[in-house]
């Protein structure tokens, strides 16, 4: 037991929970920030400044039907997988050669996960990072053992475990049209909670949201959720991360927080229950409905994808929001009103005041919200 333990110290491979639960954690958001979510802003900027060179098509994978093009935000969106793994095994100090071969691990592991892409690729990275850890720079061909063990280690993992990870985050989804039947009010509560915390936990709210077809009061409840948790985070940690905390989480992600809730649960309270309230305000005051794209439902404020999607719903209903039996409208100044303060407004103000109640009753001590 003590050569086991000599090797693992030698080896750098630590078995704790700040390591994987805080470190890995945190390095895998900001891998998702720096590829899914800048891709997501950069589309966005794009399409609704009608800015000619981020609208381009700048690659094409495959050919006829089943050729997919690209944008520039389209490619970093596309390497998620990849940035999230690589980060983590940043995270974990592995070395290069190991680090190198997490990209087509992390691409496996997303494209197998669907909307449980995200944890299931802080397992398995974990995984194949310790793994190739363990034998580099042990033999005299390390050039070939280290890449291939990392490789058939995570991508075999995430064969058998990556599509139960998906489907188990789809439950979520599910739980979530169950809650649509209900009355508007608990509805507005339920969802607007749930879509929040899924955003923010390392899943994806909004593979989710598109997979179900959310959109409508359900949608827009989603919608509200989200923008709690964004913008409630964003303005809750302003003492500590100041304006660079608002544009990472306001317009990026609150993902960027789960290695701080995985140390300190608490200060989620003030987020959870900011969306709790706005949820029914949308359903039940302003009667909000996102019927734009589905996936709109779980993006919030990143890029300002739910408020986009909640216009371009108004003004040209998708496919899905027409088959609930959405058509187009023109706004009032209500609906105006009720989208800027369910997105912006009611989160930062309510979740501000709950987040200082927090502290006041030291549950949020100095620091707890510091982004690294």
């Amino acid at each position: 037991m003590s050569k086991f333990k000599a090797f693992l110290k030698r080896k750098n491979i630590v078995f704790s929970a700040k390591r994987y639960g805080i470190d890995a954690l945190s390095a895998m958001a900001q891998g998702l920030f720096c590829t899914l979510l800048v891709g997501t802003i950069l589309n966005t900027l794009g399409t609704q400044l009608n800015i000619g060179f981020l609208k381009a098509t700048v690659a094409t994978i495959g050919s006829g039907d089943a050729a997919v093009s690209y944008t520039i935000g389209g490619l970093a969106s596309a390497m998620v997988g990849p940035a999230m793994a690589v980060a983590i095994g940043f995270a974990l100090q592995a070395p290069a050669l190991v680090l190198f071969s997490l990209v087509p691990v992390g691409f496996a592991t997303n494209a197998i996960g669907g909307a449980g892409g995200p944890l299931a690729v802080l397992v398995v990275a974990i995984v194949a990072s310790e793994f190739g850890k363990a034998v580099s720079k042990e033999t005299k061909i390390d050039i070939l053992v280290t890449p291939i063990v990392t490789i058939l280690v995570g991508v075999g993992l995430a064969y058998f475990i990556a599509a139960p990870i998906g489907k188990a985050a789809n439950f979520v989804g599910s739980f979530i049209v169950w809650a649509t039947e209900l009355h508007p009010f608990l509805m507005g509560m339920i969802v607007s909670a749930v879509v929040g915390i899924a955003l923010t936990l390392p899943i994806s709210s909004a593979a989710i949201c598109a997979a179900f077809g959310l959109t409508g009061l359900a949608g827009g409840a989603a919608v509200a959720g989200c923008c709690a948790q964004m913008v409630g985070f964003a303005v809750m940690s302003f003492k500590e991360n100041r304006w660079g905390g608002i544009v990472s989480q306001g317009l990026g992600t609150s993902m960027l927080q789960m290695g701080n809730i995985v140390r300190n649960p608490k200060i989620w309270i003030a987020p959870i229950l900011t969306s709790i309230i706005t949820g029914p305000i949308a359903t039940c005051v302003f009667r909000l409905e996102m019927n734009g794209a589905a996936v709109n439902s779980g993006m919030g404020t990143c890029g300002l994808c739910g408020p986009i999607g909640i216009w371009t719903g108004w003004v040209e209903p998708s496919a899905k929001a027409i088959e609930n039996g959405a058509s187009a409208i023109v706004p009032g100044a209500i609906d105006w009103i009720g989208l800027i303060l369910v997105c912006i407004v009611l989160p930062a103000v309510i979740c501000w005041a709950l987040g200082l109640i927090c502290r006041r009753l030291g549950w949020i001590k100095e620091g707890d919200l510091k982004l690294d």
